[in-house]
């Protein structure tokens, strides 16, 4: 049966000191890894031998006996792979921590522990119509989970600390046999967290966290729209393990005005005018959604329905100095009932225009749902 001598299958001389193999072991593991080598199929027997080399000679006591005597390589296969597969892994999950999916492969007891963001809230507020317009300070209220600060987020009672989960040893994870590889999946016991709280924190029930209702100003930008979405960083929930706060959104809620219909960064507004103004033209006064007026010139022969912008009058722009137009509609209004002078004057249009508005027409045809 073939040998191979496992100080040449890691490049070492037999008087390599332990930080040695340990190097030479996490170069070549990378090198030869499968998934780093999809083309050579060579590549996962390399890997074989270098974790059994390395699993050998880092233990004190195996090296011992391998250099009384060394083992066949293929001899030992087998056991050497069940050994990989319930001790190893803790340094290749190290190893491959910066491969990103070979260490969700392997597990890895440093992400089990590593520091863990926040999570993000999401609030609405409502506002008035002129609040969004100009933009406002608004205080919202929030509730965040924050480090206990009777433990500091230890989740132990003052004086005492956290222990290491016997069931993982601290890992947070661990293995389950899948073939070659060995999956790691979350510690039931510790859920992950690699620590046993054994005296929990009376104001936090040993969670670290506690909640609260917070008060938060919010400074909400001129020309907030309906549904916006304000990002407040940091003001969510507290991070886990040192990691940062999750961040704090607010959707704003505006209301309706009874008279502008708002577009994007622009207003609509409904105009009446005189048969006499549309006709001959004229210059008319139009409000503006933040209050005050805008002069508008009507063209002789406005037809009902025509719409007007006046450019720079609707809402402010959020986080910029333009602002959106004001959109006029014309509506024609027609008088229900006319002056003794008012119909000559108008009988008198149409017979210069040639029309026929007999008297009596209309009565005799009716109007629809009278």
């Amino acid at each position: 049966m073939e040998t191979k001598d496992l100080y040449k299958v890691l490049g070492l001389s037999r008087e390599a000191s332990q930080d040695e193999i340990r190097r030479s072991y996490r170069k070549l593991a990378r090198a030869n890894h499968p998934d780093a080598n999809p083309d050579d199929p060579s590549a996962e027997n390399r890997f074989k031998e270098v974790q059994h080399a390395y699993e050998v000679l880092s233990n004190p006591e195996k090296r011992r006996e391998y250099d009384e005597g060394p083992r066949s390589f293929f001899n030992q296969q087998g056991r050497a792979q069940g050994q990989a597969r319930t001790a190893g892994f803790s340094d290749v999950s190290d190893l491959f921590e910066s491969f990103g999916s070979f260490g969700d492969v392997f597990g890895s007891s440093a992400r089990a522990t590593a520091a863990t963001r926040g999570k993000d809230i999401r609030v609405s507020v409502n506002l008035k119509f002129k609040d969004a317009l100009s933009g406002v300070t608004t205080r919202v209220g929030v509730p965040v989970e924050e480090g206990c600060g009777q433990c500091r987020g230890s989740g132990a009672a003052p004086g005492t600390t956290p222990k290491t989960c016997p069931e993982c040893g601290g890992r947070g994870t661990k293995s389950r046999d899948q073939g070659f590889f060995a999956l790691s999946e979350p510690c039931s016991r510790c859920e992950g967290s690699g620590r046993i709280v054994e005296t929990p924190c009376n104001q936090c029930g040993g969670a670290g966290r506690v909640r609260r209702n917070r008060q938060i100003a919010v400074k909400i930008p001129a020309g907030a729209k309906d549904g916006m979405r304000i990002r407040v960083p940091g003001r969510g929930h507290a991070g886990q393990k040192g990691g940062q706060a999750g961040d704090l959104f607010v959707v704003t809620r505006v209301e309706e005005h009874p008279v502008f219909e708002r577009r994007g960064d622009d207003f609509v507004v409904g105009v009446p005018v005189s048969v006499v103004e549309a006709a001959l033209g004229a210059e008319i006064q139009i409000p503006r959604p933040e209050g005050g007026t805008v002069r508008l010139r009507l063209p002789a022969g406005t037809q009902n329905g025509k719409q007007f912008k006046v450019r720079g009058a609707g809402a402010s722009k959020p986080r910029s100095e333009e602002s959106g137009d004001l959109i006029v509609r014309v509506s024609v209004v027609v008088p229900r009932k006319l002056k003794k002078r008012e119909r000559e004057i108008l009988e008198a249009l149409a017979e210069e225009r040639d029309e026929d508005v007999r008297a009596g027409l209309f009565r005799e045809v009716g109007e629809v749902g009278a």
